[in-house]
């Protein structure tokens, strides 16, 4: 699938120079992820690998209210064999996501559950609702959460509270989950999307380059350091954007600052 979201189904884009929202859209089955969304999701990915910007992925209104992703499609999932399986539908497409040269953020209203939670975890970072209702509760249905929370729970909360959530199905609210800091910040349903987009204008104000490298290197592996952050260094050493922001750094600090008039 190309790029052209105006013949998706799943999710509405609105594009900006510098961020792409993309609303997941399917309210009538509360946003279950399914084949169609996933095609969609990497059709995104492959524009924003070409075009790096901002990603904020959000919910929508379902009877109501807000939801960001109930899970997998049942139906569909219901239907898989070991082939699909090791295919890896899910896991792949949020591996790619994840692996996104500039950050994403899941902004979540109401339920996140199984994919739709997995789909948050590959998220740099996340902020909330106040009726956030995030967990896995994959085991009740015979399977594992097989797109990444099995590790990427771990990496973000911690051992003890990740195999909660993985063997017995809790589900966390938006207190629970800012505690354990599985979520940055927890807004009012109204404020979400303005917190999200308050986060990318930061983002947004640091360079490209060095928020892309800085993420990729983040992601290395323990032995790889630091012989990768000096030789991403030395890439960001020769950039014009460093000799740039540098001069216009030490430019306002020779700035003498404005004198009070005298009252």
């Amino acid at each position: 699938m190309g790029w052209n979201p105006a013949e998706f189904t799943t999710l509405r884009i609105t594009e900006a120079d510098d961020r792409i929202h993309a609303q997941l859209d399917r309210p009538e089955v509360r946003n279950a992820i399914d084949s169609e969304m996933v095609s969609e999701l990497h059709a995104l990915c492959a524009h924003l690998e070409s075009e790096p910007k901002v990603l904020i992925l959000s919910g929508t209104q379902a009877g109501g209210k807000g939801v960001f992703a109930s899970g997998a499609d049942i139906g569909q999932l219901r239907e898989r064999r070991r082939a699909d399986a090791l295919r890896g539908i899910n896991s792949a497409v949020f591996d790619r996501l994840a692996a996104l040269p500039l950050p994403v953020i899941a902004a979540m209203d109401g339920y996140a559950l199984g994919g739709g939670a997995e789909l948050a975890w590959a998220a740099d970072f996340r902020v909330a609702t106040t009726r956030v209702k995030v967990g896995q509760p994959e085991t009740q249905l015979g399977i594992i959460p097989a797109a990444g929370a099995l590790w990427r729970l771990k990496e973000l909360t911690g051992e003890s509270l990740a195999k909660e959530i993985l063997f017995t199905g809790r589900i966390l609210n938006a207190e629970e989950a800012l505690t354990f800091g599985l979520v940055t910040s927890v807004h009012e349903p109204d404020d979400l999307l303005e917190a999200a987009d308050a986060l990318a204008d930061r983002i947004a104000q640091q360079d490209p380059l060095a928020v892309h490298v800085a993420k990729r290197v983040f992601a290395m592996p323990r032995e790889a350091h630091p012989h990768v952050d000096n030789l991403a260094q030395a890439i960001l050493f020769e950039s014009e954007a460093k000799f740039d922001r540098m001069q216009a750094f030490l430019d306002r600090k020779k700035t003498p600052p404005p004198q009070e008039a005298d009252t």
